[in-house]
């Protein structure tokens, strides 16, 4: 008799504990437990959970990250690296302290966005998707912020700065290299909170004192 040409298989397992390296904190393991309760099941919590991945990895998902994120939810490797692939929002390579996100879409477009985008790959000396040599700035192209009528804006962690021009670059650029701010990891860490009710969040920082 001929085989058949399509094998169910079984799904890929997740990792075991003695394979990784596990780098959550307590309060990114009391957070995840506490999203859990939010969902029907441990694979709905998955975006949530590799914001709590980026910001405790410090800035990017790298396969470590990646692998606890599936260990944690018990899903595969596979499975969670397709999602953290998908979205753009979710860094893969290391990036700097400031990610640098000009909008070129229609209304930047339209009022200048491309000549900042320009202008930033000349300040800063590197092209799109670099990151300058002191490990500061990273510099992308995104498409719309939502914030057409301050057309050209640049969105820097969860600042928007509107309305664009050299100068203002110039100002946000030295104010940026004085800060101490890492607005990558801050980032994450308000996607995070978000999705932490009020109760929630005291709730962690009383398991936590």
């Amino acid at each position: 008799m001929q085989e058949p040409i399509i094998r169910i298989t079984e799904r890929p397992k997740p990792p075991q504990p003695e394979e990784l390296t596990l780098r959550f904190s307590e309060r990114a393991v009391l957070e995840l437990e506490a999203l859990l309760t939010h969902y029907p099941d441990k694979k709905s919590a998955m975006l949530p959970a590799l914001w709590i991945a980026q910001r405790e990895y410090g800035g990017h998902l790298t396969s470590d990250a990646i692998a606890e994120v599936a260990y944690r939810l018990g899903r595969s490797y596979a499975e969670v690296e397709g999602v953290a692939t998908f979205y753009t929002m979710y860094n893969k390579t290391p990036v700097g302290k400031y990610m640098l996100e000009v909008c070129t879409n229609l209304s930047c477009m339209l009022c200048g966005g491309y000549r900042i985008l320009e202008y930033l790959q000349e300040k800063l000396g590197i092209r799109l998707g670099e990151t300058t040599p002191d490990g500061l700035f990273t510099l992308t192209e995104v498409e719309c912020l939502n914030n057409c009528g301050d057309a050209p804006v640049m969105q820097v962690g969860d600042i928007y700065c509107r309305r664009l021009t050299p100068e203002k670059i110039d100002a946000l650029l030295d104010e940026l290299r004085q800060s101490e701010a890492h607005t990558v990891v801050a980032l994450a860490d308000a996607e995070v909170q978000l999705h932490l009710s009020a109760q929630e969040r005291e709730a962690i920082e009383r398991s936590l004192a």
